[in-house]
């Protein structure tokens, strides 16, 4: 067992290209600890979101902070504080802060998932 406090977790920021702004990635549990998750703590500015992408495994969000968007090519839904939501292997999709919020989750994947960003 391992007690981790997200106080003490390093803070790394992350943009463009993959992001619209700067975000704050913190990880507390990651592939490199030999774990079979891999968990990040993501903090969005109001309305910065990530560009549309897929992961090689299923992606679970827990939404910790604000509101926020998580969007297909076909649908776009508002998500806030509370909502969990499950991305399935290959779907792709986005997900940020809303216009006028600031928006944190988590990010649940298994461990040496790949990220792939779609092209515009």
């Amino acid at each position: 067992m391992k007690i981790i406090n997200l106080k003490k977790v390093k803070k790394q920021k992350l943009g463009p290209p993959l992001f619209t702004g700067n975000v704050v990635r913190q990880s507390p549990v990651t592939d490199d600890e030999g774990s079979q998750l891999s968990i990040d703590y993501v903090h969005f500015p109001e309305g910065v979101r990530n560009n549309f992408h897929r992961h090689s495994n299923d992606q679970v969000l827990i939404i910790t902070r604000g509101e926020g968007i998580i969007a297909t090519r076909k649908k776009q839904v508002k998500v806030k504080k509370g909502d969990v939501v499950w991305v399935p292997a290959g779907e792709e999709h986005r997900h940020g802060a809303a216009p006028k919020s600031g928006f944190s989750h988590i990010s649940v994947t298994p461990a040496h998932t790949k990220l792939t960003r779609s092209e515009k």
